[in-house]
């Protein structure tokens, strides 16, 4: 019987594959070639920014604007220069990293930032039987989990939680939470405002919005007259106006609005001198001492981050921010801002005045710009102690994995996995349960569960409106977005309805952006109707399931309790994978719920960002309970949370 190999001879004989090489990956990498591994390729999208340098200690400012990936691999081999590091800059969703790519290597290993990338990797690793382990940080908290295909639950067994939504109407007329105040800034009034498509439409557009033309500059005028007519309409005009509405306010328990004085009387020295400031903006939006990247609060002269705006500061920052991103959009040539980017300061200070000005219309509590960029951009500071705690236990648990595979031989260079018992895995948190003092946690790995739709036989079902989805909407929004397929295809009873158009004919690939355009009930071959079973399939991911569509009119939803306008479950989920979530500490409200139940912790580390989402274990998420601070860390309602 031959000897059992050391850790080291383990390492070395292993191919290694690293997805992520930000916050976690950075760690991660040192921790693989002190430990001995030498065969080692990483992906990563990304490049390098002046927020990482504080933790992610692989780079240095020279780096900024370059590869993380190729930095981190040059910097490593200076100190472990035997090792064979590839890095590939790029999109791990790219075709060119497909499962007979993954199927080449002894392990996976994520740190990734988001979602569905994470869904992705996990249909890649099951599709090429390639053990995956999980990671992930947020502050002092962090997590390891080991995926096995047949041995324990696969990365989507247990669903996630997927970030907030709010109901527009709430957002528009009857904010009552300062998070409220601040997705209506970043999510409504600012794209509709700076948007580059002269045409864009917004849920703002209403009746009284375009018989005002509030939203649509003018031929000629400036910027800062624009920005002030826009603060008459949000602030005052629009708030006047819902107040008119008698029957929005007969429940005594909804507060009134008030409106806010106009702009010329909260400040009286006028719209350009508040624009400008001490600045060399001239009154035509022009920059006449290049000063174009000074921001409205320097020029303002407010320097605390931490304090809460008056309403006068709030009027004159946002007349001023709003001014001088039209100004910076105009010179540089862009034509608009499409999106609010938390690294804009211009965009950070436009969307704190507009909440602190909105909070004042509603007398909810108003937030400084500190806090109002947190809410906004969800972030929270990230602990590189706890990167480096993540990072040893992700190699820790990879040498678990490595030795069950090693310990089955190595036919033809393809390592064949071993039954062993007790199973050797273990997801380990960190700091993540305050009812002990310990700095970690190890606890038994979740077992396959068979009602998963990814590892499992479950189906799927989508309860929607098929005479308002659109086939399109539902490729974009369901199958991308919430079930975290790459390139889905969709075939129906009688017919295929959509496919990915790489070989395509012209004719095919106008017929199916036809089919993109039309309800499911107008789609060829009579339509999706109510009970119809689509199959859905992605090749990128070797992935398929039936979507069962039920139909609910129109009339019968409710915006404040399905914002999104239709609902994702499982379809006739059996008493026996009941009772197997009931043993994962799951307690759903409806049986197999894809999007709406969430399991105990998902953090995701990676790059300048973390996204956290947490959930108390048998508590399902109300789209309305939603908590208004980021704190990242104890086991409330799920929310998304990003870590700078």
């Amino acid at each position: 019987m031959a000897p059992e190999m050391s850790d080291v001879e383990l390492a070395k004989s292993s191919k290694v594959l690293m997805v992520g090489a930000g916050g976690i990956g950075c760690e991660l990498l040192k921790t693989l070639v002190l430990s001995g591994f030498e065969d080692i390729e990483m992906i990563d999208l990304d490049t390098i920014d002046v927020s990482n340098l504080n933790r992610q200690f692989l780079f240095r400012k020279r780096h900024v604007g370059m590869s993380k990936a190729k930095v981190a691999r040059e910097t490593v081999l200076k100190f472990r220069p035997d090792a064979r590091i590839v890095a590939h800059h790029g999109n791990v969703k790219d075709s060119s990293f497909d499962v007979d790519f993954v199927r080449t290597f002894d392990v996976v290993l994520n740190g990734l930032d988001n979602l569905e990338a994470r869904k992705h990797v996990n249909r890649l690793c099951l599709a090429a039987e390639v053990p995956l382990i999980e990671s992930g940080t947020t502050g002092y908290l962090g997590q390891v989990t080991a995926h096995v295909r047949g041995r324990t639950a696969c990365f989507e067994c247990n669903p996630k939680p997927v970030p907030k939504s709010h109901p527009i109407c709430t957002l528009r007329d009857t904010p009552d939470k300062p998070i409220h105040c601040v997705v209506y800034a970043a999510d409504l009034l600012f794209p509709r405002l700076f948007s580059a498509d002269p045409n864009a439409k917004s849920d703002l557009d209403e009746e009284d919005a375009v018989e005002l033309s509030a939203f649509t500059r003018s031929p000629g005028e400036s910027p800062e007259s624009f920005a002030v007519r826009v603060y008459d309409y949000v602030f005052r005009t629009k708030i006047e106006r819902l107040l008119a509405k008698e029957e929005m306010w007969a429940d005594e328990k909804r507060k009134k609005p008030t409106p806010l004085p106009a702009f010329t009387e909260l400040v009286p020295e006028g719209p350009t001198a508040a624009a400008h400031g001490t600045d060399g903006l001239n009154g035509d939006g022009n920059n006449s001492n290049n000063t174009m990247t000074s921001t409205a609060c320097k020029a303002l002269g407010l320097r605390d981050a931490h304090a809460a705006w008056t309403d006068a500061d709030a009027a004159r920052v946002f007349v001023s921010s709003f001014a001088r991103i039209v100004a910076r959009d105009e010179s540089d040539g862009n034509h608009g801002t499409d999106k609010f980017d938390k690294d804009d300061a211009l965009a950070v200070e436009f969307v704190a005045a507009t909440a602190a000005l909105r909070s004042a219309n509603y007398g909810i509590e108003r937030k400084s710009l500190f806090d109002a960029k947190g809410m906004a951009g969800n972030i929270v500071h990230a602990v590189a102690t706890t990167n480096a705690i993540v990072g040893g236990l992700i190699v820790i648990e990879a040498l678990k994995v490595l030795r069950q595979r090693k310990a089955g031989g190595d036919a033809g260079g393809v390592a064949t996995p071993v039954p062993c018992a007790p199973c050797p895995y273990r997801y380990t948190f960190v700091k993540q349960h305050k009812s002990n003092s310990r700095l970690l946690e190890p606890m038994e790995p979740d077992p396959p569960n068979k009602s998963c739709v990814v590892c499992g036989a479950a189906r799927v079902e989508l309860v929607c409106d098929v005479e308002s989805m659109t086939l399109g909407r539902l490729i974009d929004e369901v199958l991308k977005k919430k079930l975290g397929m790459n390139a889905p295809e969709v075939n129906a009873p009688e017919t295929i309805l959509y496919e990915q158009d790489d070989g395509l004919d012209d004719d095919e690939i106008e017929q199916y952006a036809k089919n993109c355009k039309s309800t499911l009930a107008n789609l060829p071959a009579g339509g999706v109707r109510h009970n119809t079973a689509l199959r859905v399939s992605d090749f990128t991911q070797k992935f398929e399931f039936d979507l069962i569509v039920t139909h609910r009119p129109g009339d019968e939803w409710d915006d404040e309790e399905d914002p999104d306008g239709y609902v994702l479950r499982g379809d006739s989920v059996s008493a026996e994978s009941n009772e197997n979530n009931a043993a994962n500490g799951e307690n759903n409200e409806e049986n197999g719920a894809v999007a709406e139940d969430v399991d105990d912790c998902l953090i995701v580390d990676d790059e300048d960002e973390i996204k956290a989402a947490t959930a108390t274990a048998g508590t399902k998420r109300k789209r309305d309970d939603d908590d208004d601070d980021n704190d990242g860390g104890g086991r409330g309602d799920a929310k998304e949370i990003r870590i700078e």
